[in-house]
């Protein structure tokens, strides 16, 4: 059933986006407390936005909850404006970051003619990490990620991220990606560490969600261009170890 919901005096304009990237930030062990990260995504006008916002709940009185929404100044290595690709938060030493990987933006202006002006191409392989305090930005090249991707799924637990899937815009395929990056934070500069894994499955734009622990769902997605994904898959992590496994679709 849904409900009305408004935002407070103090938020700031949320837009209505296509293809952001959205996570959770748990604040507390109440559910109601959590905050969610958007970055990116298209505007009305199919202008892409490098924005970043924060959204929690202001308040709930009789089941009406009341939104606030913060736009999170960044500064030095700014992710440029992009969709399709993805957002988490990492957690290691103590100390927490936001994590922005893969997706799609325009050409650049320097490289545009009139045939393709509206051109999108994948974004470069580069891992950015952001500081959710101060929002500083760093971005990392790491060997391992050579081509672009978008519209993967990825999952965190602790300090690690796994990517799964994807779509290169250059080839128009959908290789069976499986990557393992981990994130390092120590006092001083981070370490971003990056592994290439087998098992990994063809899919883009799939739904991924947590339903224990340690085990997530992936759902719907495409095969190909014309083709939907019509299996599911379960994901079991355990320790450092990462399975992929299918299971018997709703």
């Amino acid at each position: 059933k849904l409900r009305p919901a408004s935002f407070c005096k103090d938020s700031c304009y949320l837009p209505p986006l296509r293809y952001p990237a959205v996570c959770p930030i748990k604040s507390s062990t109440v559910a109601e407390e959590y905050q969610y990260i958007i970055h990116g995504g298209k505007n009305p006008n199919n202008e892409l936005s490098d924005k970043l916002y924060i959204l929690n709940i202001a308040s709930k009185v009789n089941k009406k909850f009341t939104f606030r929404c913060i736009e999170k100044e960044l500064v030095g290595e700014i992710p440029e404006a992009r969709y399709g690709h993805t957002v988490n938060v990492v957690h290691s030493q103590g100390k927490k970051m936001i994590v922005i990987i893969g997706g799609r933006s325009y050409m650049a202006p320097g490289q545009r003619t009139t045939e393709n002006w509206n051109r999108v191409v994948d974004c470069m392989p580069l891992i950015f990490l952001v500081d959710p305090e101060f929002g500083c930005c760093t971005s990392y090249v790491v060997p391992e990620l050579q081509n672009g991707f978008s519209f993967h799924v990825s999952l965190t637990r602790n300090d690690t991220i796994y990517i799964i899937g994807g779509h290169s815009i250059e080839t128009n395929t959908r290789p069976p990606n499986l990557c393992k990056i981990k994130i390092d934070l120590p006092i001083g500069s981070p370490a971003v560490n990056c592994c290439v894994l087998s098992g990994g499955i063809s899919v883009s734009s799939a739904i991924l969600t947590q339903v224990k622990e340690n085990e997530f769902v992936i759902v719907g997605g495409y095969h190909s261009d014309n083709q939907k994904r019509l299996v599911c898959n379960t994901i079991n992590l355990d320790d450092n170890k990462i399975e992929i496994v299918e299971r018997e679709a709703p």
